[in-house]
């Protein structure tokens, strides 16, 4: 069977054929590890899982390589474990110790809680989960070519991307073409730093100076001040050391576009002199609760820890997947009881029967 996926880069449905037969690449932006995960992050693990199995079963049939069922899935999604919301929360945490101490703690103690909270959804382990911190010198690697092409500039002690150099450039899509906004409608509208070292609102840090009792490690472009990496190129570093320069899938939240995916896109075009960095770009719709965006303030915050508490992890699998995975969805305690219900209502039924073959509307359904 043909499979269909929707692609953000064309916003269109296309017939997904992996560049290699022999191999299908995905890459998922996974969490910053900063507290425990979220009702919201739950959706693109559930999303793209979904995806994953669907990709081994139909490699396991010979869908790409001509019936041999030899094609490989690689799965890869990253742990962000050096970011500033880490450290702040680090300090408010453990206020007594060095704060590398800390940040080390909060961090394996939030990654050990999420690897728990995604098994109880039922979720399958990619095949590759790098650490950022594990790859810094990848990512001082491609730092140091975008530097070198003058993609990259030096302001104190950073090392920004510059969108007008990018823009420049030949035979690359203009910046924003992933998000199909304007340079002036993405620095109104958007999460744009300014800052008085940019050369231009829209650019991006790709590496900044680390303050005292921060992650630090020796910076690239010729910069004495000890530093460390900007969020966007740490994806586009571990998605190149297991995928390669160019890959089948990128996935992520919608809210992800912009600014993380469009530079995420510009950098590693520019670094590996590539047409493309993905060849399918999907993304899961937002998630509110109860009508209203999910916040703290609001009292609506609620993390995958606390939900299972109260339901099984398969029920709150079964209430992500009712909603289709590109709309928007809000969560309710209504909706979770009623696909509780249905559950069970199913288990009655197709308990005593043999599993059923998969039928091609099936598969096909899971398209788009």
């Amino acid at each position: 069977m043909a499979l269909m996926l929707y692609n953000t880069r064309t916003r269109t449905k296309e017939e997904f054929r992996p560049l290699d037969p022999s191999h299908v690449r995905m890459y998922v932006c996974g969490p910053t590890v900063y507290d425990y995960a979220h009702i919201g992050n739950a959706r693109p693990i559930i999303v793209f899982d979904v995806l994953y199995r669907l990709l081994k079963y139909l490699a396991a049939k010979g869908e790409w390589d001509g019936g041999k069922g030899k094609t490989e899935v690689t799965y890869a999604r990253n742990i962000t474990d050096v970011d500033d919301k880490i450290n702040a929360r680090a300090i408010e945490l453990y206020p007594d110790m060095p704060p590398e101490q800390a940040i080390r703690r909060l961090t394996e103690e939030t990654t050990a809680q999420f690897h728990k909270d995604v098994a109880a959804l039922g979720a399958l382990p990619p095949t590759y989960e790098p650490r950022a911190t594990d790859y810094i010198e990848q990512m001082k690697d491609m730092i140091t070519r975008l530097y070198e092409a003058d993609i990259a500039y030096v302001a104190d002690d950073h090392v920004l991307f510059s969108v007008a150099a990018y823009d420049k450039l030949k035979n690359v899509p203009r910046y924003g073409s992933l998000a199909r906004r304007s340079l002036d409608e993405m620095i109104a509208g958007a999460r744009v730093e300014v800052a008085p070292y940019k050369r231009e609102p829209v650019d991006f840090v790709l590496w900044k100076p680390s303050k005292p009792g921060e992650p630090a490690w020796p910076s690239p472009a010729g910069i004495a001040t000890p530093g460390r990496p900007g969020w966007h190129i740490e994806c586009s570093a571990m998605s190149w050391q297991h995928l390669g320069e160019v890959f089948d899938i990128h996935g992520g939240g919608i809210d992800l576009v912009f600014p993380h995916h469009e530079n995420e896109i510009a950098q590693s075009r520019c670094a590996f002199h590539t047409p493309l960095m993905a060849n399918f770009w999907m993304h899961n719709g937002f998630l509110q609760v109860e009508g209203e965006k999910m916040s703290k303030s609001l009292g609506n915050f609620f993390t995958i820890r606390e939900l299972l508490a109260d339901w099984p992890g398969e029920v709150l699998r079964f209430n992500m997947l009712r909603t289709h995975y590109r709309q928007p969805m809000d969560w309710t305690v209504a909706g979770m009881n009623e696909s509780w219900k249905t559950l069970e209502k199913w288990y009655a039924v197709t308990e005593p029967l043999a599993d059923p073959p998969v039928g091609e509307a099936f598969l096909a359904a899971l398209g788009g």
